[in-house]
């Protein structure tokens, strides 16, 4: 048996205003990356510069099938709180990774905040997408 991980072993939650978006299942790819950054500086008398780093929190993207309405519903959430219509609106993201050794740990992703999200039905046989760009502050690994 394999060590690894694949897609099939990932499980994607999306909860908006504390309620779980559990019609939303036909998610096709996601992926999180930390934003870190390298700051330098160079001094007198030194060789080479000094580093260190910095955390900028989180982004990421997922790309989703149109399974029913209810990723409308979810998009809508989101422009509701771009525009200040439902202000208090906190959409978090939790990925439970299954390993074949029976560790479950969870990535929390609080507090999402979207880009762009486009739709795009590519031809007459090809399923309708959406992608959230989404970022955030922090990430939380559970294990």
């Amino acid at each position: 048996m394999a060590d690894r991980i694949k897609g099939q072993d990932v499980e994607i939650m999306i909860v908006a205003d504390n309620v779980a978006q559990s019609t939303i299942t036909d998610i096709r790819s996601f992926e999180v990356e930390s934003q870190m950054e390298i700051l330098r500086e160079g001094y007198l008398g030194e060789t080479t510069q000094r580093r260190d780093d910095i955390f900028n929190g989180v982004r990421g993207k997922m790309e989703l099938h149109f399974e029913n309405k209810d990723v409308f519903d979810l998009i809508q959430t989101i422009t509701d709180r771009a525009r200040r219509r439902t202000p208090g609106t906190i959409v978090n993201i939790k990925a439970t990774l299954r390993f074949p050794n029976g560790q479950r740990p969870r990535v929390l992703i609080p507090n999402v905040f979207f880009g762009p999200i486009p739709m795009n039905f590519g031809s007459r046989s090809d399923y309708g997408t959406v992608t959230l760009d989404f970022e955030s502050s922090d990430v939380t690994v559970i294990a």
